[in-house]
């Protein structure tokens, strides 16, 4: 039982809700558009789960590895750190979730595109190994991105604008300009969740020499920049909402703008590190429900 919850903590499951915004969003959009189809979307949500269960385990070992997680880490405390759940049964448990992304990757591609559309195939082959090589190179090895301050450029192209263009592309096999805004809101909500947790983070990744943007700008204005990516996200979605209006459906996402208007407040008298952590789940949430919210709006 012991090992089990250090698996579960190890995938951080409070990681899911976020991953997976994006792929509903493009589906409700799709559903707007006459060209939703129930299996895409399960297949879809169970491999984009897959892909953030492999980087969340990944994370763990890359920073386990290189002693990035130790006891000066705050937040939860990691399954390596721990020493729960062993480096080689780590990597084992990699190994297994790539093979398991792999057959929902070909799973996805002949479920949306069948025999047909073989480009179409294989540009998603492509985009399902380059999430993989991303989830594995966030922390591992020498040359790993997420410790060069490059974390955030990855978070918004993958949980904004893949999750979402893609995502609707999987369904409507076309490409479409009302997806766009919602995929650059929903990308810079994504790069909050990233910064919060860089924030932090620090004082102990200073040390580990593990180099974020938040590292890099520092305290402040890590904090600054936190305030321009919820504040933009906001900004971009009310204007979607004004060139993109079809009915008063439309502005029930503004209902999240409540919440996400109380993080930023909370941020600002946020002085002590710890405190940053329940922000995490919080801004994560907030995003769920941001994405829910805006997708209902253009189905109802």
């Amino acid at each position: 039982m012991a090992n089990t919850k250090a698996w579960l903590s190890a995938m951080r499951l409070r990681t899911l809700p976020l991953s997976v915004s994006g792929i509903i969003l493009g589906a409700c959009f799709a559903h707007y558009n006459g060209a939703f189809d129930w299996m895409i979307f399960i297949v879809a949500i169970f491999l984009t789960i897959g892909l953030q269960i492999l980087s969340n385990l990944a994370n763990d070992y890359g920073d386990g590895v290189k002693g990035t997680d130790n006891e000066t880490r705050i937040g939860p405390q990691r399954a390596i750190q721990s020493g729960q759940i062993s480096e080689h049964q780590m990597i084992d448990a990699i190994r297994k979730n790539i093979l398991i992304v792999i057959f929902l990757t070909v799973a996805l591609i002949f479920t949306a595109f069948g025999t047909k559309n073989f480009l179409y195939g294989l540009l998603f082959l492509v985009l399902g190994g380059f999430a993989v090589y991303s989830a594995l190179t966030y922390t591992i090895g020498d040359s790993a991105y997420g410790y060069k301050g490059l974390g955030d450029i990855f978070v918004f192209v993958f949980f904004g604008i893949v999750s979402v263009v893609g995502g609707y592309f999987l369904f409507s096999k076309q490409l479409d300009h009302v997806v766009v805004l919602p995929a650059i809101a929903l990308g810079l909500l994504s790069v909050g969740v990233l910064n919060l947790n860089n924030m932090r983070d620090i004082e102990s990744d200073e040390r580990s020499e593990k180099i974020t943007m938040a590292v890099r700008m520092g305290k402040n204005r890590s904090k600054t920049y936190h305030y321009f990516l919820i504040v933009s996200a906001m900004t971009v979605s009310f204007i979607f909402s004004i060139l993109y209006y079809t009915s008063f459906w439309n502005f029930l996402f503004f209902i999240a703008y409540i919440p996400l208007i109380i993080h930023l407040k909370k941020i600002n008298a946020i002085q002590n590190p710890t405190d940053f952590d329940p922000q995490l789940k919080f801004l994560a949430l907030s995003t769920f429900l941001f994405s829910i919210l805006m997708g209902i709006g253009y189905i109802l």
